[in-house]
């Protein structure tokens, strides 16, 4: 086997690589509306929002998985009830309740002298210990959260572009919103173990802001952020691998990579559309 593949011969890599790529599916579907939406600050706060889950699951002994996902929720329905009730803006809903409950996880840590979970898996997750049984929930997760947003595609796409003629379809928006915000929970909690609270937003969001470099269109754009993704997580697995670095970490930078080359070279290919006709090609005969 080519030295570039060698990893595939060990059981755990090709684990991390099937685990990887099945969230690399479900942050392409979901980032793209993240990135469409502007919800970047979302996926960052319910990353960091998972703590008190964590910290707690890891001091009662319970999968710690359990308790980034019932974290996650708390904080989104404490997202929706300040917005109901309350007079604040969503940046600030967000903004208080992140820096609220990663309060309450350092005071948890904190307070529990039995705290013995690697702060280093917690930030930048450990992808590489993914097993087949977390092989099988990633893939429930990637088939849920696939098919939540097929069916509420339309309503997605009206409330993005239009909210009155959301509500004029009857496509309810509110309940639009409601389903993002919960894809946007399924996607970070899934990708927590691959790369962390941390770096989850980078997997999350990279992908697609590669992939709406070259297309518009939701569609392909979802699908092409998949396939970013899967490459971003091969090419981490292997640079990791041959460089001994960490593995989630390496994934993350080589989607961020990706997004950055992409934004490079369509920014070079408008600028040279956008030169005159004359100056594009400077070798021209001039006939007396």
């Amino acid at each position: 086997m080519p030295p570039l593949l060698a990893p595939l011969e060990v059981d755990f890599m090709q684990r991390a690589l099937v685990g990887g790529s099945l969230v690399a599916v479900l942050c392409g579907v979901v980032g793209t509306w993240v990135v469409i939406r502007g919800m970047a600050f979302l996926g960052e706060a319910l990353a960091h929002g998972m703590l008190p889950g964590v910290a707690l699951a890891t001091v009662w002994g319970l999968p710690v998985l359990v308790g980034a996902a019932l974290s996650a929720v708390a904080m989104s329905a404490g997202i929706g009830a300040l917005q109901r009730r309350g007079r604040l803006s969503y940046d600030t809903s967000i903004g208080l309740l992140f820096v609220a409950m990663l309060a309450l996880g350092v005071i948890v840590i904190s307070h529990s002298g039995s705290f013995a979970t690697d702060a280093t898996a917690i930030l930048f997750g450990d992808i590489l210990a993914i097993t087949w049984a977390d092989v099988a929930l990633l893939a429930a997760a990637a088939a849920v959260g696939t098919g939540v947003a097929a069916l509420a595609h339309r309503a997605l796409v009206a409330a993005a572009f239009d909210v009155r003629v959301a509500h004029v379809l009857g496509l309810r928006p509110a309940i639009a919103n409601g389903a993002l915000v919960g894809l946007v929970t399924l996607a970070v909690v899934a990708s927590y173990q691959a790369v962390g609270s941390l770096l989850v937003v980078g997997l999350l969001l990279a992908p697609a802001v590669a992939a709406r470099q070259w297309t518009h269109r939701i569609l392909p754009t979802m699908l092409l952020a998949a396939v970013l993704g899967i490459a971003a997580v091969a090419t981490g697995l292997a640079l990791s691998w041959h460089a001994g670095t960490a593995a989630g970490a390496g994934v993350a930078a080589v989607a961020i990579a990706f997004a950055a080359l992409s934004c490079t070279i369509r920014g070079a290919a408008r600028h040279l559309h956008s030169r005159p006709a004359l100056e594009r090609t400077p070798c021209v005969r001039i006939r007396s």
